[in-house]
């Protein structure tokens, strides 16, 4: 019988070289901006879907279709002209362009046309890998943050961190190490991500409303922030309103204490360091940092920011279809049927892994609320569509919630100096500070950890440290066939197999 990822490959191979023709026939064959003439305002949309002219599916579709168009200049693609006058070359919107070329940069962003150049791989296990909508990158595909030195040639000095300040009077000692001050990425998938979404803003409400508790009780009063069975350190009331947030732990800021409480108790799943709090907030950054395109509601509606002549270059109606598809993307899967499996995820748990990669978590609604204008510490407020979960393949339980069985417990961990960062500009997040790893997928999605240096899941954990340094050891003093089992165990998280053909045209 012939491999069923295989078969996917070949039919997502083909929808795909399709599918930008049937995308542009829909937008009455324009290949030049505005991107997507087909998506109306966010209003529109949703007078049509209630009125049946629209389906679920259809919001999906728009969705896709913004995830994977090539972005051109006429849609505003890329920074406008450089200003010299600007004292910080490196931010977004005038950013230097690689050989003055002017419109590409790839160390700093300006690294890509659509979302999907760097989301496209469904499976690296297979041979061939399987390529797909809403995959991870490989490791070409890394991006590259606001770096403003990179010393490939290893020619500046001879330590063996980077440390700023370079001394040009040191000696030169060729040492191996290729300093650099920027943040090295690997793309992540989508698969999941509503049930990801949906518990973070429930644990956030949960975090608000034990904030507010903490905030009217006496001075002295300490309160325990846990939420959903995930402990985030506690916080203590100093009275008149003001709380002491020093044992706070997984979410939050490298200080503090120089941030509102209501923003600190805010649970951020997504991003490497654990920095956004909804998938439509980490794609109003990206949609700036790869592409130079400026969406509305950061901007502001008729606004020129980055001075390159286009103005509305990604309205709010086409951040929420993104937004939409990004939340429905389908569930990772798990198979532990084999005893070896079976007896891996024993020692899984037993030498503590499931402390922080947490084998499942469960909502306590079924359905994920979207809004616009999004408020990080409200959740629930401006609400425009809510998502049953259950329909985008989460399981159901009694508790009239979904189960999500993402193994990680959506907090920030220290991992130890040899995964640290060396991101000058990183000052809101400690540098050695990574959110938990969702391992459902894992068996297909290598490189592994935040910038793919791990090639196997091996490596990935002996390179494991700080706060999981002693369950990294317990697991390199196992045998080698218990050792065995928990890396079988770990190739039975899979990627579903060909996400999102359903919304490919059938028939070019």
């Amino acid at each position: 019988m012939k491999n069923p990822r295989f078969l996917g490959l070949c039919t997502v191979l083909s929808l795909m070289l399709i599918a930008p023709v049937a995308l542009a026939a829909q937008s009455g064959g324009v290949d030049v901006g505005p991107a997507h003439p087909e998506i109306g305002t966010l209003q529109q949309i949703l007078d049509d879907l209630a009125a049946g002219a629209l389906d679920f599916d259809d919001l999906r579709r728009f969705g896709l279709s913004v995830f994977s168009t090539p972005f051109n200049t006429y849609d505003g693609l890329g920074d406008g002209p450089f200003d010299p006058s600007e004292l910080d070359t490196a931010a977004f919107g005038h950013r230097p362009t690689l050989q003055g070329n002017g419109q590409i940069l790839r160390v700093n962003g300006l690294d890509a046309q659509s979302c999907n150049e760097c989301h496209s791989l469904v499976s690296h296990r297979t041979r061939p890998p399987q390529l797909g909508l809403g995959g991870v990158g490989g490791m070409v595909q890394n991006a590259i943050i606001m770096p403003t030195l990179i010393d490939v040639a290893d020619s500046f000095d001879d330590r063996v961190l980077f440390q700023s300040g370079h001394d040009p009077e040191l000696d030169l000692v060729f040492d191996g190490v290729a300093d650099f001050n920027g943040r090295f990425s690997n793309p992540p998938f989508l698969f999941g991500g509503g049930g990801v979404e949906a518990l973070a803003k429930e644990m956030t409400q949960d975090l608000q409303k034990l904030l507010a508790i903490a905030q009217s009780s006496p001075a002295g009063t300490t309160v325990v922030l846990k939420t959903h069975g995930v402990r985030f350190g506690s916080i203590t009331s100093l009275g008149g309103g003001q709380v002491d947030l020093s044992a706070v732990q997984g979410v939050g800021f490298a200080d503090n204490s120089t941030h509102d409480p209501a923003d600190v108790l805010v649970v951020r799943p997504f991003g490497r360091k654990g920095e956004n709090f909804s998938m439509r907030d980490f794609d109003r950054g990206a949609m700036q940092f790869h592409f130079g395109v400026q969406p509305v509601e950061v901007v502001g509606e008729d606004v020129d920011e980055d001075g390159d002549s286009v103005t509305n270059e990604v309205s709010v109606a086409e951040m929420s279809m993104l937004h939409i598809f990004s939340v429905t993307n389908p569930v990772p899967v798990v198979d532990t049927s084999s005893l070896q499996a079976r007896s891996g995820f024993k020692y899984f748990r037993d030498i503590g892994c499931s402390k922080c990669h947490i084998p499942a978590l469960v909502t306590n609604s079924p359905s994920l609320p979207l809004a616009h204008p999004e408020v990080a510490n409200a959740p629930y407020d401006n609400v425009y569509l809510k998502i049953d979960l259950t329909e985008v393949g989460f399981q159901e339980v009694s508790n009239g919630g979904v189960i999500v069985p993402l193994f990680a417990d959506l907090k920030r961990h220290a991992m130890g100096p040899r995964l640290a960062e060396t991101f000058e500009r990183g000052g809101d997040v400690a540098q050695d500070e990574f959110t938990t790893a969702r391992l459902w997928g894992i068996a297909d999605t290598a490189p592994y950890l935040h910038d793919g240096r791990a090639t196997t899941l091996y490596q990935a954990i002996e390179f494991h440290g700080g706060e999981a340094q002693t369950v990294r050891d317990q697991f390199l003093n196992l045998s080698d066939a218990a050792q065995k089992s928990i890396l079988a165990f770990l190739m039975t998280l899979r990627t579903p197999e060909e996400p999102n053909e359903e919304l490919l045209p059938l028939d070019p």
